[in-house]
């Protein structure tokens, strides 16, 4: 709208211009005359008022009726001062009419709201193209096995789609057959392809590789994690932080300066004995070059931008003032279950008699137990899948209930099992065995040995295993100066295992979910400002009462309504990540902030004629030129938040 109205008052602004006698004296030529002519700058002047202006007015009487003077009330009364004295001229009274001025002024301020409108659109541009992700249809398969293309808005849950290889998914959903590998750096930033098979979950909007995969729908339209994401987006982007507060407290302020401002150099010139054309020009300059129009679009505009560059990062802000309190943490609160460890059980060291390697011993124990369901048992299928180990097909498996279990691997008589095992069986595990075993119940670990024939050969460790990226996120919040704290209801040998091996600076075992919200308000009462990073379930009252709750492990389930911030991919590294948006982008928009608000202090004065004696006057539609150059100062800088590295 802004653009189509500034092409059409451009094109009214030429005669206007160019049939001006004042213009014509200063380029030294002549317009045709016709009878008329003389009033070609009033005529298209006044249109250009109605047609372009007018907007600006409707604007203005909204601020006045909300009791929140402004932009456009500034705007406004600029132009309807200048249009009501340049009637009157026109009309008889003596003076110079300022059409050509009055056409000018609101052209470049039409120019100046369509560059705002696109840097915030531009800004904002991750909700459409969120919404680009998902492909418009999708191969249902059919009661005989046969497949139909189907729009996307006709799946259900419990349908059953095709996912061909380059394919976009369709819906989230859960893999019934096939193997692949899924691009999912759009919902979650992760970079690197996600291997998928049988029972793994996949996420609409993301890209299959190269394999066929058969999906069972589980969420479709709104109940989607990419509509999950997309609402919380859109929610940061139009919440108030306390920046914005102060930008609107600020714009107000300079308004009614503005107004104070036009009224002193109205009378001040008048009482000077200036003609009233020239007062009424200075008063309309100075109306325009205060518009706090760069102030409207300081903050809001690194919002969007910050906004945006969380959730390409898999940092989705559910509340401004959340991201920006950020910079000012100086502890931060992990819960450990999920968050710092992987919330499933590996293997976490291993420890063999001589004459038989690490890995060979865990391919075998993961081949013994590959059919047990047994959560030790994945474990150990699971630390072996992890590192590419080719784990043979065991033979004459058999369970040993509450002992273990045996079976035939490569023609070894294997057996696996914990200490009831070895006391069944009547055997002792090698010195260095029985120490690991010791070590590990220190630990708070489960000791699980592999034995052949009549000898124990190994021991393994089994534990909740600390996600590789916590050593990292730990190290990188110290380095920020941030301290590190840990809450759990484990063991106090357990975490203090975890703690020490993460260099975590404070634990708090053995604390009940109920209780982790009292832990926060003991650091809290320290005078510390608390991040607490949790799964946003069993952790929502501690979450809430920190001065910023970040939910981690949302996965697909990206609506956790208790944090600040959720972070998609369930890595920890991503906290440090926040503080450092939150601190880049604070910086953005005190520097707007100053920029918008400071340069009217030259300006104004400078408006109002003080160097008049100096031969320097600003027109009205120089004013509006430097007032919409300070707007693309701010929308540039702020666009520069794009390179903060995260």
């Amino acid at each position: 709208m802004f653009r189509n109205r500034f092409w059409v008052c451009f094109a009214l602004t030429i005669p206007a211009l160019v049939w001006d006698p004042m213009i014509q004296d200063w380029f030294g030529f002549r317009a045709p005359a016709f009878p008329g002519s003389a009033y070609v700058p009033a005529i298209f002047g006044t249109v250009v008022f109605f047609y372009g202006g007018w907007i600006f007015i409707e604007g203005g009487v909204r601020e006045l009726m909300a009791r929140l003077p402004g932009m456009m009330t500034l705007i406004s009364l600029a132009i309807s001062v200048a249009f009501l004295y340049s009637a009157a001229v026109t009309l008889g009274l003596r003076g110079h009419a300022l059409w050509w001025e009055l056409a000018t002024l609101v052209t470049i301020m039409l120019l100046g709201h369509w560059i705002e409108m696109r840097s915030i659109f531009q800004a904002q541009g991750a909700l459409k193209e969120l919404a680009r992700l998902l492909p418009d249809k999708a191969l249902r398969f059919t009661d005989d096995d046969q497949t139909e293309e189907v729009t996307v808005d006709q799946l259900r849950v419990g349908d059953l789609v095709l996912i061909r290889p380059g394919a976009s998914i369709p819906a989230d959903g859960i893999v019934k057959s096939g193997k692949s590998s899924v691009n999912e750096s759009m919902i979650t930033g992760e970079s690197r392809l996600v291997s998928k098979g049988e029972g793994d979950r996949v996420i609409a909007g993301t890209v299959n590789s190269e394999g066929s995969l058969r999906v069972e729908v589980t969420g479709t339209g709104e109940k989607t994690a990419l509509a999950g994401i997309m609402r919380l987006v859109e929610e940061a982007q139009t919440s108030r932080s306390r920046a914005q507060a102060l930008a609107d407290r600020a714009a107000f302020l300079l308004t009614v300066v503005a107004i104070a401002a036009g009224g002193a150099t109205l009378v001040v010139w008048q009482i000077l004995g200036a003609s009233l054309d020239f007062t009424i020009t200075r008063v309309v300059t100075v109306l325009v070059i205060a518009c706090p129009h760069a102030l409207g679009l300081a903050v809001p505009l690194v919002t969007a931008i910050s906004t945006t560059m969380g959730a390409k990062s898999g940092l989705l802000v559910r509340d401004r003032r959340g991201l920006e309190e950020a910079r000012d943490l100086n502890a931060v609160v992990f819960d450990k279950t999920g968050t710092l460890t992987l919330g499933e059980h590996r293997v976490v060291e291993t420890v063999t008699v001589a004459g038989i390697e690490e890995n060979e011993a865990l391919r075998l124990a993961a081949a013994v137990e590959h059919d047990s369901e047994h959560p030790i048992a994945q474990a150990l299928v699971k630390s072996a899948k992890e590192r590419n180990l080719q784990v043979s097909r065991a033979e004459d498996f058999q369970a040993m209930a509450g002992h273990g279990v045996q079976a035939m691997v490569d023609g070894r008589e294997l057996k696996m099992g914990g200490p009831a095992l070895l006391k069944r069986l009547g055997v002792q595990p090698a010195p260095e065995l029985r120490e690991a075993a010791e070590r590990f119940g220190q630990k708070g670990q489960a000791a699980i040995y592999l034995i052949e024939g009549d000898g124990v050969v190994a021991a393994f460790a089994i534990a909740d295993a600390i996600r590789p990226e916590s050593y990292e996120a730990v190290e990188r919040l110290h380095r920020e100066g941030i301290a590190v704290a840990m809450l759990t209801g484990d063991s106090e040998a357990v975490a203090r295992t975890v703690a020490k091996e993460l260099r975590i600076d404070t634990v708090f075992a053995q604390v009940l979910p109920e209780d982790k919200a009292e832990k926060i308000k003991e650091l809290q009462a320290q005078g510390k400002r608390v991040a607490m990073v949790g799964d946003g379930v069993n952790d929502a009252p501690a979450l809430v009462t920190a001065d910023i709750g970040i939910a981690i492990g949302a996965g697909t389930d990206v609506a956790v309504e208790a944090g600040d911030v959720v972070l998609v991919r369930s890595d920890p590294r991503d906290i440090p990540r926040i503080v450092r948006l939150s601190r880049a982008s604070y910086r953005k928009m005190l520097q707007n902030l100053w920029w918008a608000a400071g340069y009217n202090i030259f300006a104004i004065p400078l408006a109002a004629g003080v160097l008049a004696w100096a031969g320097i006057l600003l027109a009205p539609a120089v004013g509006a030129i430097l007032m919409s150059a300070s707007t693309v100062v701010v929308a540039i800088n702020a666009q520069l938040l794009r390179r903060a590295e995260l």
